[in-house]
């Protein structure tokens, strides 16, 4: 259907036709039909999996880092099958889709003139979105940078994969400090729209800044503990809470009360007036406030927002303690406007490093956006637009800062050389030290994405896939380090060879016994992967192996995979 050709009427008439009246759906539609993405297309005719490529793998202590090189659609569909709902973290930082330059479509780019520029970015942006939903776990969080051309069409598609109730905020990011750019306004931000896997996460708390804590308690309870004194106690707020207007007595007995019209007649210290829409009320109920008197500061000022007993400006303004050691405990509430993670940051970070990158995202703000969720430190990040790899640099950063061992997985394709050229050596020399700047002891696996005929014979399919699944098993349990290796089967373990994953991979091998005595062996928990034309193990087989679970390849694999591109086909 064209609608460049179609009149208002004709249009509306037809947006009408696809509302759900009985519901009363609100969405977006958008032409998804005119040129499907081949990637996806093409999956009809390969599967994809993983290549290792050993001589890029980067060997230190701690958590074991991916870097996979290859169209993120395909690293995500792998990532369905090893990963589904183990990611505790998403950054992404897709094209932003201007018409320049920056966002390909078929292998072209989606210049400003194409009418279908945005439904382009849409179908691009919603397969990948949903398979990156499957991969959160149920706490998990996805973190979106967007510029003001998409920011609209990312909301709704985010609303429609994750839900509305799971919108937990959208940031405003400046991005530079001047502009002398735009007709109307000059272009200098940028948003963050952030999203949970499921409703009711804990909050999100901000780090707190001690050297706003400057004043020391001299007595009581509290002496010797840090504490500001400068939070006004006359909450400044449009909402009407009975409660929380009432007289205060100050040092002089002067009695105060915030503005407004609603007034006591012969007012006392604790009288509660019921307000008008409007009037002003503390921080505290009156109830709290009789209890906690003790952290009011009463301060002399000439510009005091509150009103006396009499209905005029008052002497005094009142404020509230908080302690540097209560607000450690709760933390803050992180501000929706960013200010302090410009790109000029990340261009400075990547010269450092000797890389050539168009603006990069700081390093900074990715690490603020992780401490906001209030995880714990051994999480994992995933990120499937690596670009240059600002997300695994900040990682890295963090856990040598606080001693984390969290762990990332980059995805990035390598259109211009940008995974060989700026990725993977700006990861190399993070983690190696580079210049003047110290090593980050971490892991490096470095994965390509490779792929599968679907042959029309399952049997075939099943054997090829087989042959070529290994290095995928290696990631899903976390097991490099190799132990034994024959031609019918492979056992590795993970750093501390605390764990086993074992693959039989013949189905018409003569080693099997072999296999289960050298399973025997070994005393540590076991996952054991074998090669099966069906989705059956007989358990007898390994009755006389302890600690263990089983799992038939390449069946899984196959069924995940199916189901992916069934459903990256059949939606809007």
């Amino acid at each position: 259907m064209k609608f460049e050709t179609m009149s208002k009427e004709e249009l509306i008439e037809y947006i009408n036709s696809l509302k759900d009246t009985e519901t009363g759906k609100y969405g977006l539609v958008w032409d998804n039909e005119r040129e499907p993405e081949q990637i996806v297309e093409e999956c009809d005719k390969y599967i994809p999996i993983l290549e290792e490529i050993k001589d890029k793998n980067i060997k230190g202590t701690g958590a074991n880092n991916i870097l996979i090189e290859g169209d993120n659609f395909h690293s995500l569909s792998v990532l369905n099958y090893t990963h589904k709902e183990a990611i505790d973290i998403i950054y992404i930082d897709p094209p932003y889709n201007t018409g320049s330059e920056d966002f390909m479509y078929n292998d072209k780019y989606v210049d400003l003139e194409d009418g279908y520029r945005h439904s382009k970015w849409l179908n691009f942006m919603k397969k990948r979105l949903k398979l990156a939903r499957n991969l959160l776990k149920d706490d998990g969080v996805i973190f979106m940078s967007i510029g003001v051309d998409e920011i609209a069409q990312l909301k709704l598609l985010a609303e429609s994969i994750f839900g509305s109730n799971c919108f937990l905020g959208m940031v405003t990011r400046r991005t530079k400090t001047t502009s002398f750019r735009g007709n109307y306004f000059a272009p200098r931000v940028d948003y963050v729209l952030c999203y949970s896997k499921t409703p009711n996460i804990p909050k999100f708390v901000d780090e707190v800044d001690e050297s706003q804590y400057k004043k020391v308690e001299e007595s009581g309870a509290r002496a010797g503990e840090r504490y500001r004194d400068d939070t006004a106690f006359y909450l400044s707020t449009l909402e009407t809470r009975p409660n929380q207007r009432y007289y205060i007595e100050c040092p002089d007995g002067e009695l105060v009360i915030p503005p407004g019209v609603s007034l006591a007649t012969n007012p006392k210290d604790g009288e509660k007036v019921v307000p008008n829409n409007g009037d002003g009320v503390w921080r505290w109920e009156c109830e709290q406030y009789k209890t906690k008197k003790d952290l009011l500061v009463f301060k002399k000022t000439k510009t005091s927002p509150l009103l006396n007993q009499n209905g005029e400006k008052a002497k005094w303004n009142i404020y509230t303690k908080v302690y540097l050691s209560d607000k450690q405990a709760d933390g803050n509430i992180p501000t929706e406007l960013l200010l302090d993670f410009i790109n000029r940051e990340g261009t400075r970070e990547l010269k450092q490093y000797d890389i050539d990158f168009s603006f990069p995202k700081p390093t900074n703000l990715i690490e603020a956006l992780i401490k906001y969720t209030n995880k714990p430190k051994d999480i994992t990040i995933l990120d499937f637009f690596a670009g240059s790899g600002t997300t695994g640099h900040a990682v890295l950063k963090l856990n040598a800062k606080d001693k984390g061992n969290r762990k990332f997985i980059l995805c990035t394709n390598n259109e211009g050389n940008i995974c060989e050229e700026v990725t993977y050596p700006r990861i190399s020399r993070v983690i190696n030290g580079y210049k003047k700047m110290e090593p980050i002891s971490a892991n490096l696996k470095y994965f390509k994405t490779d792929f599968v005929e679907n042959a029309n014979n399952r049997d075939q399919l099943y054997y090829d896939l087989t042959e070529k699944c290994i290095p995928m098993l290696s990631m899903k349990e976390d097991c490099y380090k190799k132990i034994k290796s024959t031609d019918e089967y492979q056992i590795f373990a993970n750093n501390d060879e605390s764990k086993i994953t074992a693959v039989y991979f013949n189905l018409f091998g003569n080693k099997e016994q072999d296999f289960i005595d050298e399973l025997k062996k070994i005393s540590v928990p076991k996952v054991i992967y074998k090669f099966s034309l069906g989705d059956y193990i007989d358990p007898e087989i390994f009755k006389d192996i302890n600690d263990y679970r089983i799992e038939a390849i390449p069946y899984k694999i196959v069924e995940v995979y199916r189901k992916l591109v069934k459903m990256s086909k059949g939606d809007n």
